[in-house]
């Protein structure tokens, strides 16, 4: 099956705002993040959400289940991860992350360069609409992803002054 994969959508901020001023009363820090968050590149039509919370085993499954969010298991440390479908179609993604690590996790980081940086942003979303075109995996989509984003997070990081990270989570 082709991966899903759309021209930018105007009405992407305002979901990202719908949905998180739902969470927002659990996840007072969250923000939209991920190529929908990027305005003018393609991606796949999945709005990213990343939220903090101070204690990863106490997040209320049973508040997220009822706003539509069914926790996933990625095999990713020191993160929770949760999705959304409307129609049988996925709409959301929901990562939850320590409070801890907010301010130097890689995916608001990569963010905010892609925002800054439109060079960078056309030659990711380059790359996204050749992955898309040419992979029926998911897995193989990210991954051929993985080199151009371990460069731009790496200038962005080294722009902050924060030490080198993988990009791969495992």
């Amino acid at each position: 099956m082709p991966i899903a994969f759309s021209d930018p959508d105007p009405t992407w901020p305002a979901e990202a705002e719908r949905r998180m001023a739902e969470l927002r009363p659990l996840f007072p820090t969250i923000e939209h993040v991920g190529s929908t968050a990027i305005p003018g590149l393609a991606a796949k039509p999945v709005i990213d959400l990343m939220a903090s919370t101070p204690d990863l085993s106490a997040v209320p499954d049973t508040a997220l289940t009822a706003l539509g969010y069914v926790r996933e298991e990625t095999g990713m440390s020191n993160r929770l991860f949760y999705a959304r479908d409307t129609n049988g179609v996925r709409t959301h993604h929901l990562h939850l992350v320590p409070t801890d690590t907010w301010a130097t996790r890689n995916e608001r980081l990569l963010r905010d360069h892609l925002l800054a940086n439109p060079t960078a942003a056309a030659e990711y979303g380059t790359l996204k609409r050749h992955l898309a075109a040419t992979e029926s995996d998911g897995l193989a989509y990210t991954k051929g992803k993985t080199a151009l984003i371990q460069r731009l997070i790496d200038h962005e990081r080294a722009a902050r002054g924060l030490p080198a990270s993988d990009v791969w989570e495992d």
